[in-house]
């Protein structure tokens, strides 16, 4: 993989990132999104979110706040070093979402997972290959 194209696969990372989480950022948005998910989750017999709670509310606020921050800094200026860094961040997500699923979170959190460990793989995977020159390219 050239860095070229490593770099797009950051950027389609951060889209999906922003696109995904936005409505994460705020309490208003979170109501809406937790309720399409539940919905979702009920219509697809894959199960429903809990009720909100202030508490659920301020860490959904938190983290969609955190990661449309990370996804604005990634569209703007991609570096080699922030694909390698969102691939150690998606192999911790991808954990806790499978943590999450065996502690009986609704079924479609598979859906997530899902795409947190295909953009794991695919920003850490050149890391394991020499050659790609993405080494080099983080001391430039």
């Amino acid at each position: 993989m050239t860095i070229a194209s490593y770099l797009r696969v950051v950027r389609a990372s951060a889209w999906y990132d922003l696109v995904v989480t936005a409505g994460f950022a705020t309490p208003w948005t979170y109501a809406l999104v937790q309720d399409a998910l539940s919905s979702l989750g009920r219509d697809w017999g894959l199960g429903v979110l809990p009720e909100l709670d202030p508490v659920q509310t301020l860490y959904a606020n938190l983290m969609g706040s955190v990661v449309v921050v990370w996804a604005v800094l990634r569209l703007v200026r991609p570096l080699v070093l922030y694909g390698l860094l969102d691939g150690v961040a998606r192999v911790l997500f991808t954990a806790w979402q499978g943590y999450a699923l065996a502690q009986g979170a609704p079924r479609f959190l598979w859906l997530f997972l899902t795409v947190e460990a295909v953009f794991g793989v695919l920003q850490l995977a050149p890391w394991w290959r020499r050659g790609t020159g993405l080494r080099e390219a983080l001391v430039r």
